[in-house]
């Protein structure tokens, strides 16, 4: 049974930073595609980046530049490394792998002030 589970949200301000994590288990991930989508009250969820197997990263235009997508084979774990968070970047973030099914996290809320 895969199972994804995300750690590391909370309430920033404007300007600060966070790092969230998320750890695997239930399968082989080496060779997947991993990553982090995000939902904003009232909106669609979006893609923010993802990491391939072979260390290829994609990114949201918003987010190029102040986040970082990484991850760990060996621990199962991806990790998005947030800076000079924004009030837009509100929303519950949730990881998931491409399993040729899309598997998810429950996801973890990042809230940012003003």
């Amino acid at each position: 049974q895969v199972q994804l589970v995300e750690s590391g949200g909370g309430l920033v301000q404007a300007g600060e930073s966070l790092r969230l994590s998320c750890v695997a288990s239930g399968s082989n991930f080496s060779r997947r595609v991993l990553g982090w989508y995000r939902q904003a009250p009232g909106k669609q969820r979006e893609l923010v980046a993802g990491i391939t197997d072979i260390g290829i990263t994609r990114y949201a235009d918003s987010v190029k530049g102040r986040f970082t997508i990484s991850r760990d084979n060996a621990k199962n774990t991806v990790y998005l490394q947030m800076n000079s968070l924004k009030p837009e970047d509100t929303g519950v973030y949730y990881c998931y792998v491409d399993l040729a099914t899309i598997y998810w996290g429950q996801g973890t809320q990042v809230t940012v002030s003003s």
